[in-house]
């Protein structure tokens, strides 16, 4: 009796190692695009109670070895992980939603009737803060002055950033608030003032320079901090995005989001990169890299900035802008500034995500990498990335492979800037600018995100833009330079398997696989079936972390 109990104690152990007792869900689909090289495909995946995915495969099989697992069977619909945002900027996504939004504005005349009717909600003297101009949409494309918003607001102070978040319009109120000269010939470290013909201040403000109108801002409370980082991750989630890389945050910032993944209230992974050589990488080099307990907020990278952006001319060119002689951008920091940053970076132990549009920018960074990294740049698994890569002459294009770094590229900057960027750049650069294409097949790895608030928050644009290279009325016929397109899955890769490796996070997300955690997205079409101008329309179903829906279409719980 004893050797038949023993036997069945024995038999129960190798059962319970097959199929484990604690609670498990099985998740079934028309699809399963695993993005597992070994296991590319499936009908189903079953994951624990704590969202760790305990097998992937074939729907009957799983049944089978979970007979008691709560089911979710989204029927005809496909499953993909969960999508990544490589560089993207929550505060400023959840943060425009409490302010004017002058996004789409088609004159200056809109946008100050939009920033009228906006006004009309605030207590009086309180400063009227907005986003999202572009001079670009506008009949008259150059930039507007204090004079433009002066007539409509002569006493309450107006600041208003670009759609790229570098440049600021500023009237005269906010200009006296910043308490000093503005006018001259002096110009700010990083950043330019752009003055009339008299050398008075114009009210627009270049990358660093809008630090004077920041500054002169009342500080926001952390509550307002918390209360935007929410709204952001919140939008972000409805657009199926399971993790974000927020690409700069303050040691104020990061605190916020600690304080909300104490309480279980982040639904989404976020890789925060210090902001700069500033509070966050002093404490990632006192302190170490940082892991919250939770699971779902880490930061080990830091965030420089090399240059400006080609909307406003700060991208820093090896040659004058081909619509404005004599302008060849600007350096926000200088390549000593930039290499002691990094420097200080690859003693701590931190990755270095360096923000670069120019190709003058993008050649200062390539060159200060090589020199940090050395023979490491072969031999250690350090990852460090250049945000954006724009623009590139044609000689530094493959130099990203070789030292081993990635291009974390954003695809619908190309179709937003297609109206006007061979105008900056002329006939010859373009062939250098948002050459994904050649990226790729030069061997350097792609993690793909949207920018956003620059851009929509929505990674659907960007797969259908990475795979078209047209805007929303499918212009141009066969995509602009076609020749740099992206199949479908090559850009679904680049929001999930290659933007988790680009976070250090590939054994944990970026595919659905055992082991990895159960983040994945419900999606009525397979978007590696549908024609490539079909993958902006996808109908989204939802959005699960660790197994669980922090977004559901209406009508679609399960």
């Amino acid at each position: 009796m004893r050797a038949k109990q023993g036997l069945g104690l024995l038999l129960c152990a190798i059962c319970c190692a097959a199929a484990p007792a604690h609670a498990a869900t099985i998740v079934t689909a028309a699809q399963v695009h695993t993005l597992d090289p070994a296991q590319p495909r499936a009908q189903a995946l079953a994951y624990d109670d704590n969202g760790k995915i305990l097998a992937v495969g074939n729907r009957d099989e799983l049944l089978r070895r979970y007979p008691d697992a709560k089911r979710l069977d989204f029927g005809a619909a496909t499953l993909v992980p969960g999508l990544i945002d490589a560089h993207a900027h929550v505060f400023e996504l959840g943060i425009n939603q409490l302010q004017a939004d002058l996004t789409g504005a088609r004159s200056k005349a809109e946008a100050v009737q939009r920033l009228r009717d906006y006004a009309r909600t605030l207590p009086a003297g309180q400063w009227l803060i907005g986003h999202g101009w572009d001079q670009n949409d506008w009949a008259d494309a150059r930039f507007p002055d204090a004079a433009d918003l002066d007539a409509a607001f002569p006493d309450r102070p107006v600041w208003l950033q670009r759609v790229d978040g570098h440049a600021g319009w500023a009237n005269s109120a906010a200009m006296r608030a910043a308490g000093r000269e503005l006018g001259g010939d002096w110009q700010p470290a990083g950043g330019r003032i752009v003055r009339g013909g008299d050398g008075r201040a114009s009210g627009i403000f270049i990358d660093d320079a809008m630090i004077l109108i920041e500054h002169a801002r009342p500080p926001l409370q952390a509550a307002a901090v918390e209360q935007a980082l929410t709204l952001g991750m919140r939008e972000a989630a409805r657009y199926g995005l399971t993790g974000v890389h927020d690409a700069g945050v303050d040691l104020n910032t990061l605190r916020a989001y600690q304080r909300l993944a104490d309480r279980g209230q982040l639904p989404l992974r976020i890789t925060a990169f210090a902001a700069g050589d500033g509070d966050a990488l002093e404490a990632l080099c006192r302190d170490g890299l940082y892991q919250h307990p939770g699971g779902r907020l880490k930061m080990r990278t830091v965030k420089l900035y090399a240059d400006g952006a080609l909307g406003s001319r700060g991208a820093a060119l090896l040659q004058d802008y081909s619509d404005d002689h004599g302008n060849r951008g600007l350096l926000r920091m200088s390549p000593e500034a930039m290499g002691k940053a990094i420097a200080k970076a690859k003693r701590c132990g931190v990755q270095v995500a360096t923000h670069a549009i120019g190709d003058r920018g993008n050649r200062e960074v390539l060159d200060l990498y090589a020199n940090a990294l050395g023979a490491d740049a072969a031999k250690t698994d350090h990852r460090w990335r250049i945000e954006h890569a724009q623009i590139l002459a044609p000689e530094d294009l493959p130099r990203l492979a070789a030292l081993h770094v990635i291009a974390s590229m954003q695809p619908t900057h190309a179709t937003s800037d297609m109206p006007w960027a061979e105008q900056r750049l002329g006939a010859q650069r373009i062939n250098g600018a948002y050459a994904w294409r050649q990226l790729r097949d030069s061997g350097a790895r792609l993690a793909l995100g949207s920018d956003f608030p620059v851009e929509s928050p929505d990674p659907r644009l960007g797969l259908f833009a990475a795979a078209t290279r047209t805007d929303n009325e499918d212009k141009p016929l066969g995509g602009w330079h076609p020749q740099e397109k992206l199949t479908a899955y090559e850009a679904l890769r680049g929001f999930t398997l290659d933007a988790a490796y680009a976070g250090f996070a590939e054994n944990e997300v970026g595919s659905l696989a055992v082991g990895k955690r159960a983040d994945f997205v419900v999606v009525e079409q397979d978007p590696l079936a549908v024609e490539p101008r079909r993958l902006r329309e996808l109908t989204l179903l939802g959005t699960y972390v660790d197994g669980a829906p922090v977004w559901q279409r209406a009508g679609e719980g399960r």
